[in-house]
């Protein structure tokens, strides 16, 4: 079963879709196809796919399409997540979880991964957060980003709402979030231990390494150790932000001095005042949050040169 975002990359997932489909049929895919009408919509036909003998899903679109599609395998009933494997070919903005795994950018050789199907179990997070005072759960299969990487999130999701999209409009609406983002104190504990207390520029918890459209925030994050990675960016003044900006996209994120890294299999963030989330790339809810590690529970198809270790 194929679930076609065609919002996705600005409206790729539509135009593409003649492609992308075509590349499938003269590989002898035989495949099914629905699209998403609105948001939460790749959740449900998830859910009624599985429900309807389908063990093989592909994703035509970005995160949030990722994301929707891993909270509706956690949803249905009828198998394991890890019963049913999970491909996608990209047609995103962000497309921040295939980066981990070596699906080729071209839509032909992401259809041949299809093809040779090489699998892997991968681990997700289960989020326990908030809005308007009532408790929300929401699986992750990549990265959650708290204080200002949320704020960014934030806003490039409005101006994508609002039909404004552009190459470089991630990077731009960072800068501008730069200048009037103000640090939150935040309380973090790992494992039932506390790391960190005191303010707070941004942090990210996750099973892979990259989010904000490239941003290598966990360099060593492996997506099946059964540990999610945490990085804490303590207050900072922004023009040291500006004087480090390339080590958050090239791996050396920790050796900026305001940096804390650890793994756990348990994280508990609260903040004051409340501190917004962003989960694969889609806004949510609200502080105080709750991750909980879930090994190895789906199986997703990765490239032919996938090395599943850390950089």
């Amino acid at each position: 079963m194929v679930i076609v975002n065609p919002k996705a990359g600005s409206g790729r997932g539509l135009t593409d879709w003649p492609i992308i489909s075509n590349q499938m049929n003269r590989n002898g895919i035989d495949f099914s196809c629905v699209f998403t009408e609105h948001k939460y919509h790749a959740v449900e036909l998830a859910v009624k796919a599985v429900n309807d003998g389908y063990r093989k899903l592909v994703a035509i679109g970005g995160d949030g399409t990722i994301n929707e599609i891993v909270n509706g395998l956690f949803i249905q009933q009828k198998v394991a997540p890890s019963g049913v494997s999970l491909a996608v070919i990209p047609a995103g903005t962000g497309n921040d979880w295939l980066r981990m795994f070596g699906i080729p950018d071209t839509y032909s050789k992401a259809v041949q991964s299809i093809v040779n199907h090489r699998t892997i179990l991968q681990d997700v997070g289960l989020i326990t957060f908030y809005e308007t005072r009532i408790k929300h759960q929401r699986y992750m299969a990549n990265v959650a980003g708290l204080g200002f990487d949320a704020m960014v999130n934030r806003l490039f999701n409005r101006l994508k709402d609002e039909g404004r999209y552009s190459k470089n409009m991630y990077l731009r609406g960072t800068f501008r979030t730069l200048l009037s983002y103000h640090s939150k104190q935040f309380t973090v504990t790992v494992d039932d231990q506390l790391l960190f207390k005191g303010s707070v520029f941004s942090a990210a918890v996750g099973i892979g390494k990259y989010n904000g459209g490239g941003m290598n925030q966990m360099p060593n994050a492996v997506v099946d150790d059964g540990l999610f990675d945490i990085t804490i960016v303590k207050q900072m003044n922004p023009l040291k932000i500006l004087y480090h900006f390339r080590k958050l996209y090239n791996g050396k994120i920790y050796r900026i001095p305001k940096v804390l890294a650890r793994q756990g299999k348990r994280v508990v963030i609260d903040s004051l005042p409340e501190s917004p989330v962003e989960i694969d790339g889609e806004a949510m809810g609200y502080s105080p949050f709750t991750f909980e590690l879930i090994p190895k529970s789906i199986k997703v198809v990765v490239g032919a040169d996938y090395a599943n270790t850390a950089n």
